[in-house]
């Protein structure tokens, strides 16, 4: 199939988690013989952290102005088929437009955001990457979000059929790799900053290392303000390429995890960052959701943590039972969250409705 896609970012990973969830799936559905065109608004913090600017795996089409681009994206749809708009998309209800005035057979809306969709639509926000019909006009709603986000995508957006499609790895740029002096740490902490994972972020990862001053603690992530609470044994890299996340990840005795608040009330929300550090055979101490155990076996797969005193028995483990997480998490990823077995639900799903 020909699958056209107008999307956040597929070319820069900078300051999104888009990038790298896009560009797995979009590899796995080339090496099973698809095509694939993406749409990408070209914007200068992109453009100044662009780490994959020519893909092999997608025709990626750069642009500046959408009316200027839209003749192109028409003539992309009229042998499509598939077409699919993202959240976050700059251009996404026209997209949209362009979508439902085509003939092209299936169109599909894929919410990588889905609870805060939710949550600004709760509030009576306009979210700006949907139009003004909701998501009714679409043959299949796609969420990064599981369990009662469905729901509420039928009910608040008229969402026809909504499905989840979780994010996954790309076995060939996440996998066990030697550390790196400049990344070594006793915890790590990958991610964007934001706001709403501040108060957990906090209480997992800043207040451990004022408890234990002798460790080490490394965050890699961009727009962090000026006023974060550093710590003396924190230390801080910004933006760290995907080419170099898994010696990120190695390099780290355990890795944390940190759901937005909006994802973590909504549960069933499995951030690309746990798959990632997974693969790497990294263990890794989470946040609590519900329904985290659909994914991995706490206890046995992940450590979870509701406190500060979580994270630091856990950083009390022994060596033994560290990799032994580790390798069980691994395993369990390979078996079912790659990107390989999201291409594959994907083909499932649109089969299902073409």
């Amino acid at each position: 199939m020909k699958l056209v896609i107008f999307g956040l970012s597929i070319s820069s990973s900078w300051g999104n988690g888009h990038a790298t969830i896009m560009r797995g799936l979009c590899r796995s559905l080339r090496q099973r013989g698809h095509s694939i065109v993406f749409f990408e608004r070209d914007v200068p913090y992109y453009a100044a952290y662009r780490d994959c600017p020519d893909p092999s795996w997608a025709r990626l089409y750069l642009y500046d102005d959408w009316a200027a681009i839209a003749p192109v994206a028409r003539e992309h749809l009229c042998d499509a088929d598939v077409a699919m708009a993202t959240s976050y998309c700059p251009d996404g209800p026209a997209a949209a437009e362009e979508i439902f005035a085509s003939k092209v057979p299936v169109r599909i809306f894929y919410d990588l955001d889905t609870p805060v969709t939710l949550d600004a639509l709760e509030q009576g926000k306009k979210v700006a990457y949907i139009g003004p019909h909701g998501l009714r006009d679409f043959d299949l709603v796609l969420s990064f979000t599981g369990g009662k986000a469905l729901v509420r995508l039928e009910e608040l957006l008229g969402a026809q059929r909504a499905l989840p499609l979780y994010g996954c790895v790309d076995p060939e740029t996440h996998f066990p790799s030697s550390p790196l002096d400049d990344y070594r740490s006793d915890l790590s902490y990958l991610g964007t900053y934001s706001a709403d994972r501040q108060e957990m972020v906090e209480t997992l990862l800043l207040q451990t290392a004022r408890r234990l001053p002798e460790k080490k603690f490394l965050i890699g992530g961009s727009l962090y303000p000026p006023d974060f609470p550093w710590a003396g044994n924190l230390y801080y890299i910004n933006h760290i390429p995907p080419p170099r996340h898994p010696a990120f990840y190695c390099s780290s005795a355990f890795t944390l995890n940190v759901t937005r608040h909006a994802m973590a009330a909504m549960g069933y929300c499995p951030s690309g960052r746990l798959f990632e550090a997974a693969a790497c055979a990294t263990p890794i101490i989470s946040d609590v959701w519900e329904g985290l155990e659909q994914f991995y076996m706490p206890g046995s797969e992940i450590i979870l943590a509701k406190g500060t005193d979580d994270v630091v028995a856990a950083l009390s483990l022994t060596e033994q039972e560290r990799m032994a997480i580790a390798r069980r998490a691994r395993q369990r990823t390979m078996d079912e969250h790659t990107a390989h077995h999201r291409a594959w639900e994907f083909e499932k799903m649109v089969a299902e409705i073409s």
